[in-house]
């Protein structure tokens, strides 16, 4: 089908989809309530539903004051009966797809449920819009003219009772329509392999002669895949592979310590990034403009959000609070309540507004993955800044890093201790060190207020990681490719000491 044609049908369909768009962006509050109404009344007959009566919450505060925020802890035993054939318990429809997410390197996984709705009108309502948005702000796009290029996980049978888990990637990619396939490399087949390094060699095989036009994965597994490219066709351009690439939709992790590295496997001032915020629980959040890195917060994909502003997080005098009493420039953790039937449920993650109308955020990190040992409060948007900052200024690449706290004993004060793997080291280790720690109190006072004077935290101490520790790491705990992720910042020292005893 000629691209103009293919356009135009996007087109269309962006303009339907628009006057939805239009409406959130006009009466978020009230999109919210309804959505939060409608998602009640279909699961009032849930055994969820029957023990919080939901068929008599009027509005939302009664909605509050009568259903606790809730952990996957709180819902495993639920969970697991839903995988194993129960149905009804906190959605009306039978949950035949369970996400398997571990988080970062938790030896625990997660199973999150994925209902019918879900799929379909929230990921792939999300793709949808996603291509849509690109599209509109880039008319001369020839994204058809190709194949999309995707990095997805594994699937796995669960027992025999016809729950299957898996990565949310590899579910997405296993109940797409087999027209998709068509517009997709590598195959469903390749795609779904459970063993990362025989799945990528099989991935750079099928690839390297395909016209393709986009990537979609999360940063750190992609470079992987991009490098093991251009080590197997010898070049450094990747625009010789694939002269049509166009556009890397990304998102899972912080692109920030990696785009450097991008730009130099795609050396093309054009080529464009869009960030997106989905997780196993849903999908949350788009970039929407061509030169911005904020994300529209999508507020009718069957997901109700609410927030616990991060400095009362954790503490007794903790709150939760709706969309329309967020404000700018303020950490908080999301609630999420969604047509899978999570009832106000921590994710886990922490985002920051950058505007309330419409409302855009950028994600900050992890609630159980910042550094607050001494009262620096130190999250990963932060680490993630001051090591741009101190990477630009002694022209260093990062392949990975980690960092945890070393704790005062007796009279020796504090201090972070950080393990980062470079792929180009800096010359002078202790100049790049000071750097970091000058940036990291540039960008947080909290920090900056503890190092003043090795008042309470001495200078970080900095190791530098062997080749491909960081890999190897995640290899002895069967955690490569697909969305795992390593932990950035910790407030205990078990990833942290598990690492430097393998740096060797």
């Amino acid at each position: 089908m000629p691209i103009p044609i293919v356009n135009s049908i996007a087109s269309w369909f962006l303009k339907k989809r628009f006057h939805q768009i239009d409406l959130f962006l006009k009466y978020p509050v009230e999109v919210q309530e309804e959505l939060l109404h409608s998602l009640l009344d279909k699961a009032k007959n849930t055994e969820v539903g029957k023990e919080y009566d939901f068929a008599s919450i009027k509005n939302y505060r009664e909605f509050a004051d009568r259903i606790p925020v809730t952990t996957y802890e709180d819902n495993e035993a639920r969970i697991e009966r839903a995988r194993r054939g129960e149905t009804n318990i906190f959605w009306p429809k039978p949950i035949k797809w369970f996400a398997k997410s571990s988080g970062t390197t938790n030896a625990k996984s997660k199973f999150i449920p994925v209902s019918d709705e879900s799929l379909e009108n929230c990921h792939y309502a999300a793709s949808k819009d996603l291509l849509c948005m690109y599209l509109n702000n880039n008319p001369d796009s020839q994204l058809f003219l190709g194949k999309g290029l995707r990095l997805g996980g594994s699937k796995e049978l669960y027992k025999d009772n016809g729950t299957v888990y898996g990565d949310l990637s590899a579910i997405l990619i296993d109940n797409m329509p087999f027209w998709a396939e068509f517009s997709s490399t590598p195959s469903n087949e390749v795609s779904l392999m459970g063993d990362w390094e025989t799945k990528l060699d099989a991935i750079v095989s099928q690839t390297i002669n395909e016209k393709v036009t986009s990537l979609a994965g999360v940063p750190s597994w992609m470079l992987v895949l991009l490098n093991a490219v251009s080590e197997k066709t010898g070049t450094e351009n990747l625009f010789e592979i694939w002269p049509n690439l166009e556009v890397y939709f990304h998102g899972g992790v912080s692109f920030d310590p990696y785009i450097d590295q991008y730009k130099k496997l795609l050396p093309r001032d054009s080529f464009r990034y869009y960030e997106i915020y989905n997780a196993s629980e849903g999908f949350f959040a788009i970039q929407d403009q061509n030169s911005s890195n904020e994300l529209l917060l999508m507020l009718d994909y069957g997901i109700f959000y609410e927030f616990i502003p991060m400095d009362s997080y954790g503490t007794p005098e903790e709150k939760v609070i709706p969309l329309s009493e967020v404000e700018k420039d303020q950490n908080y953790a999301i609630i999420i309540t969604t047509n899978a039937g999570l009832w106000r449920y921590k994710i886990g993650d922490t985002i920051r507004f950058t505007s309330i109308n419409p409302y855009r955020i950028k994600v900050t990190g992890r609630t159980k993955h910042h550094i607050n040992a001494f009262g620096e409060e130190l999250i990963i948007e932060n680490a993630e800044a001051a090591l741009r900052k101190a990477t630009h200024l002694t022209q260093t690449e990062i392949v990975d890093y980690t960092a945890a706290p070393i704790f005062m004993e007796g009279k020796e004060k504090g201090a972070h201790e950080w393990i980062i793997e470079f792929k180009t080291p800096p010359e002078d280790f202790d100049f790049f060190s000071q750097l970091l720690d000058k940036a990291l109190q540039e960008v947080n006072s909290d920090y900056e207020a503890k190092r003043n004077n090795n008042t309470t935290l001495k200078a970080p101490t900095i190791h530098c990681a062997r080749e491909r520790l960081f890999y190897d790491w995640l290899k002895n705990k069967n955690k490569l490719g697909g969305q795992h992720k390593v932990p950035r910042l910790s407030n205990s020292r078990g990833y942290l000491e598990e690492l430097l005893s393998l740096n060797h």
